[in-house]
């Protein structure tokens, strides 16, 4: 969204306020962050990767969770890591 460089407080309110799902190479500060949270729309957690293979993991993904229900519905006060590999976990948090 083009906002690369904010402070990670600042992108969690903003995803909050606008229901927007997290997508960051970012695991161990935004598992913390998104934890101490009673909902949040969700967290998706790419590998450090080119440009390209994050697109195309984070497709992966959304498909992914496309197989359990509607994607936007499945995440919520959930976690998606992604590996490099495209295999995927999904786990609740908090």
């Amino acid at each position: 969204m083009g906002r690369l460089g904010e402070p990670d407080h600042v992108v969690l309110a903003r995803c909050l306020a606008e229901d927007r799902v997290i997508v960051t190479e970012n695991a161990i500060d935004f598992r913390k962050l998104v934890a101490r949270e009673e909902i949040h729309p969700g967290l998706i957690l790419l590998p450090s990767v080119s440009r390209q293979r994050s697109l195309e993991l984070l497709q992966a993904a959304i498909a992914h969770l496309g197989t359990l229900g509607e994607p936007c519905d499945v995440i919520v006060n959930h976690v998606l890591e992604v590996s490099g590999t495209g295999h995927f976990v999904l786990f609740q948090l908090p």
